[in-house]
């Protein structure tokens, strides 16, 4: 999803019913939040959404109320979303309060609540992600889950795995270490940096699956090109030939508004600690019902019963992986609060409108040359550039020591922002690297 700005620099709405709904118990929430930057500002934001529910645009007043939800130092710019993001206030106040509740009492009897609390969270983030409570596994990062899928799947000689060679390490070299152990074949699918299209991207994968492929294990979008890949498509083709579809979700994961029952994959993993903004230490694999009986568990622990068969209802036999910040596997739920409050659908096309800007404005620089698409169709908010014969590792410091821009070195010089950023700091960003590159070519 992709909204333009209108002449007041309003995002064009994509729905306006149900909003209001949203903010019934997060409203509280926020106007109760110790140290915003702007008193009142918690109840601002909730007439703000009010408002909102009832007109066809959300414009940056808005989302200057947002921002004052983050607890960012003054002055600086985070756009490294890609690889950690802050989390609003009422996720911090979660678990601060939480882990100073365990602190103070870690009985079993006051720790007993935390099993409740985890599964509101895991049916809040059911109902987020477009899955039922059982397909849901709380599990500690997307590594794990891409690790979980790598290695329980039943794989033999013969069997071969095609995965995209921009994958993550743990959904990419993983593979390889598995198949060297049980000597199924790894194949790679290459991609151009910047694709023309969606069918460029699956003719790539068509030719590279043949009738001995068991997985095909892909990022949704890849975090040292941007690409973004067709997921659906994908998933539908795989599974015309009974091939399991892994996704991983790292760069969609509170990003963009998915149904995961609508994409059609086996399995999905994702972080908490990046674009959804929420607790550290904390991701989510979701395996599809039919599918969770045919893939081993890689930890076995409490919870998983005495028995070889387990007591663990569905997807939860993946999660006995011992003693958790149960502080912040609960305060997911918060997280997914949050992004109800603003909305899934204006999340993305907020994060989308900054990643257009980003782009059009870096593309202006001198001597740029963009490896993400500026197509919305191939591309979300991952935004990599490149400057030929400079170095990237000093453009990143610079802009970090003398202008407090946070971003990253993966593939190039890679700048994510999302909801957190405005317009006005993407502005700022880009004049920044703008005279970072200038001054550097002198």
């Amino acid at each position: 999803m992709y909204l333009k700005r209108d002449q007041n620099g309003a995002n064009a709405s994509p729905t306006r019913r149900g909003f209001l709904k949203q903010f019934i118990g997060g409203a509280t929430a926020l106007s109760i939040l110790p140290g915003l930057k702007v008193a009142g500002s918690g109840a601002e934001f909730a007439q703000a959404a009010s408002r909102i529910a009832a007109s066809e645009a959300v414009g940056e007043s808005f989302w200057r109320l947002v921002k004052q939800q983050f607890i960012i130092r003054d002055g600086f710019i985070l756009l490294n979303a890609a690889n950690l993001c802050p989390s609003p206030h009422m996720v911090v106040e979660k678990v601060f309060n939480l882990t100073r509740d365990i602190d103070g009492d870690v009985s079993f009897q006051n720790r007993a609540k935390f099993d409740l609390l985890r599964e509101e969270a895991r049916k809040k983030l059911a109902a987020y992600m477009g899955a039922s409570e059982n397909e849901i596994a709380i599990v500690r990062n997307t590594s794990e889950g891409n690790n979980i899928i790598v290695a329980g799947l039943g794989l033999k000689p013969g069997d071969e795995v095609v995965v995209l060679d921009q994958n993550h390490p743990t959904n990419n070299v993983a593979w390889d270490v598995r198949a060297a152990r049980f000597g199924f074949t790894v194949k790679r699918v290459s991609l151009r940096n910047t694709p023309a299209s969606s069918d460029e991207i699956l003719k790539a994968f068509r030719d590279a699956i043949s009738a001995k492929t068991k997985v095909l294990a892909f990022s949704d979008v890849s975090n040292t090109t941007g690409v973004r890949l067709p997921t659906k498509e994908l998933c539908r083709m795989a599974r015309e030939r009974s091939i399991f579809t892994h996704v991983d979700g790292a760069q969609t994961f509170g990003a963009l508004h998915i149904n995961l029952h609508d994409l059609g994959c086996d399995s999905y993993a994702a972080s908490s600690h990046k674009w959804f903004m929420g607790p550290k230490e904390v991701g989510v694999l979701y395996v599809r019902r039919e599918r969770i009986g045919e893939i081993w568990p890689g930890v076995v622990g409490v919870g998983w019963g005495d028995k070889v068969e387990t007591s663990a209802r569905g997807a939860r036999k993946f999660e006995t992986l011992g003693q958790r910040d149960d502080a912040a596997v609960a305060a997911v739920g918060t997280a997914v609060d949050f992004h109800n409050l603003v909305g899934p659908s204006r999340v993305e096309a907020r994060m989308m409108e900054l990643a257009a800007a980003l782009k059009e404005g870096i593309a202006r620089i001198p001597g740029a040359r963009l490896i993400t698409s500026m197509s919305p169709e191939l591309s979300a908010g991952v935004c990599v550039a490149s400057f030929d014969g400079l170095d990237h590792r000093k453009i990143y410091e610079l802009l970090y020591v003398n202008h407090k821009i946070a971003g990253a070195t993966t593939g190039g010089v890679r700048l994510c922002p999302h909801i957190y950023n405005t317009l006005e700091e993407i502005d700022r960003a880009i004049a920044a690297l703008g005279s970072v590159v200038k001054d550097m070519r002198k």
